[in-house]
């Protein structure tokens, strides 16, 4: 049996430590260990990117990590979004714009855009349904969540603006 391991990094902005087996995985010690359980556990095969978190600035599917490959990183989770009581741009547009049905696959869906966003803050239609290619809906048939990352960026540049 393999010796466990201590890991140290940030989530959502605030340090923890917490002792893991060299393989397991970072979506099971968020949800597990560390109570974050916006990430869901969908495939387990990083197929369908329910489980995608934000780690040191890269969106990844952390069925795909293991928790010791985080020390000294810094891991966004749907948690970590609003802010003050406040939505995120990006949850406030998936609300408004119908852009959830189950729910399932949102948080995945949320952290995703938020990282495209980073990177290209006025997408195209096209550029979003590429960057969200790897996350998959069952339920919305995907429109509204295209026009959600419009609205949200459009908030976000404007916000910005000002």
């Amino acid at each position: 049996m393999a010796k466990k391991q201590a890991v140290s990094f940030k989530l959502n902005g605030k340090d923890v430590d917490v002792v893991v087996e060299p393989r397991e995985l970072l979506i099971h010690t968020l949800r597990e260990k560390l109570q974050h359980t916006g990430p869901h556990i969908g495939c387990e095969t990083s197929h369908c990117g329910a489980c995608t978190v934000d780690l040191n600035a890269m969106s990844v599917k952390s069925c795909t990590v293991l928790t010791v490959q985080c020390e000294g990183a810094c891991v966004l989770t749907i948690e970590g979004f609003a802010q003050s009581g406040e939505l995120h741009a990006l949850q406030e547009s998936f609300h408004l714009d119908h852009a959830l049905q189950c729910g399932y696959c949102t948080p995945g869906m949320i952290t995703r855009a938020y990282r495209l966003l980073k990177e290209n803050p006025n997408p195209t239609e096209e550029e979003i349904r590429y960057w969200m290619a790897g996350n998959l809906c069952r339920c919305t048939g995907y429109q509204n969540i295209v026009k959600a990352v419009q609205s949200a960026a459009r908030k976000l540049s404007s916000a910005a603006a000002a």
